[in-house]
């Protein structure tokens, strides 16, 4: 998923400000250990909708869980 906005020129500061947010980490731990496990094709926008948080956070957690 993260692929098609990596070459975008602005990529590094969405990953940036995402990791910023009080709530990024607990956010990324609870997606590793609660809903991949659930359901491992969660796409950004559920994950957005799921944890009520910004699309560009969930993209930068899937990234970042998938090595991207």
């Amino acid at each position: 998923m993260a692929e098609e906005y990596k070459d975008n020129p602005i990529w590094h500061i969405l990953v940036e400000t995402a990791q910023k947010l009080p709530m990024y980490h607990a956010h990324l731990n609870y997606t590793k250990d609660v809903i991949l496990p659930e359901d491992k094709k969660i796409t950004p926008e559920e994950l957005s909708q799921r944890l009520d948080i910004s699309l560009g956070e969930a993209i930068v957690i899937l990234s970042e869980i998938n090595g991207d």
